[in-house]
């Protein structure tokens, strides 16, 4: 039997732009979800999909649907709080494993958990597949092989323009307040390292004009040193708002400051309650049209040294790139056996050039 595509997540909105880029594709996954109604609806409504009410807490009612090959899509967040028994269902079935978290943390207990069981059962384990982090990863990797040998350190930045605070979904929303409060990793001196979110603020040209972004987390500070075994330094920014990133580096630190007082749990997340106003759901097709992506990875000798590469990435729509990477990673995966076996970055997984390739098909292409 051909491997099934198995999207969980599917009536919500991530999933929802995962399972359009899926038809778009010609691609028919089975859907799967808690909800049994809503399941149903959503598979009639797709051309009558095959469709799975599962758990996705029990990883051993999800096991029982999957098999060797399968690849399982996941977007049910928080993924702290969800995300290991699935990942577990698929590392045990020897199914490959594809989410949209954007947390860092997660990521690195995945890892922790579950790579050396998939390597032995053979399933692909690839987390973050989406805007969070697959064009940082792309773009640094692209910048370090045009640097050479001399690339010591590599600082990304993530950047969008049109009007983002509308164009947020409720998620996203979500996930920036968490990460006010939690530190980023970085590679600095060949080893991880936590600090403060906005810690750091440094300046990228984008289209030609300097724009500031502050320190964040990204998966690229964990796979990138294992394919680039020279890398001293790997440091990921935001710049979505370049003209607040010096004021939420200082909000940040005020925030840090009252995290260690009396009650201050309670006091910070006071503090950073507005970043949750806003619509719930997420940005619709018109008003993803109008806010661009651009990615930037500048190669450098030293952390903070002169510049020896930079190359940069412009592409669609943050959610609407995460819906068509997960797509072209689960059709890659179901289609061309060989990818390399793991919790892994996407070009361990797939190639430099590969994945490359895959992206400039989506949009995403160097500029």
């Amino acid at each position: 039997m051909s491997p099934r595509i198995i999207l969980l997540g599917a009536t919500g909105y991530t999933g929802g732009l995962v399972l359009d880029a899926l038809l778009r594709r010609g691609v028919s996954p089975t859907v799967a979800g808690r909800n049994p109604s809503a399941l149903t609806a959503l598979a009639e409504r797709s051309g009558g999909l095959d469709h799975l009410v599962v758990d996705a807490g029990n990883p051993d009612d999800l096991r029982k649907h999957l098999s060797e090959g399968d690849v399982l899509i996941t977007t049910v967040g928080p993924f702290e709080r969800f995300g290991f028994p699935v990942a577990q269902a698929a590392a045990d079935a020897g199914a490959h494993y594809l989410d949209s978290t954007g947390e860092v943390g997660f990521v690195r207990a995945l890892h922790a958990r579950h790579h050396q069981r998939a390597q032995e059962s053979g399933a692909v384990m690839l987390p973050a597949f989406g805007y969070d982090y697959v064009p940082g990863a792309l773009a640094a990797a692209l910048a370090l092989r045009k640097a050479g040998a001399s690339a010591r350190a590599v600082d990304i930045g993530y950047f969008a323009s049109g009007p983002l605070w509308r164009g947020i979904s409720q998620g996203t929303r979500t996930t920036m307040r968490d990460g006010m409060t939690l530190p980023s990793a970085r590679w600095d001196h060949h080893r991880l390292v936590d600090e403060r979110t906005a810690s750091r603020v440094r300046r990228f040209t984008v289209r030609g004009r300097g724009k500031s972004a502050f320190l964040v987390s990204g998966t690229e500070v964990l796979f990138l040193p294992q394919e680039f075994p020279s890398l001293d330094a790997v440091t990921v920014y935001n710049g979505w708002f370049p003209a607040l990133s010096r004021p939420l580096s200082l909000y940040s630190a005020l925030v840090g400051a009252v995290e260690r007082l009396p009650a201050g749990a309670r006091i910070a997340e006071a503090l950073t309650r507005p970043v949750l106003l806003g619509p719930p759901g997420g940005p619709d097709a018109a008003l993803r049209a109008r806010i661009p992506s651009h990615v930037v990875a500048v190669a450098s000798g030293a952390q903070g040294g002169r510049p020896l590469a930079e190359v940069h990435l412009t592409g669609p729509n943050p959610y609407s790139l995460t819906g068509e990477l997960l797509a072209w990673a689960a059709d890659h995966l179901a289609t061309r056996p060989g990818a390399t076996p793991g919790v892994v970055g996407p070009t361990a997984a797939f190639g430099v050039d590969t994945l490359r390739q895959g992206c400039a098909e989506l949009g995403l292409v160097t500029v």
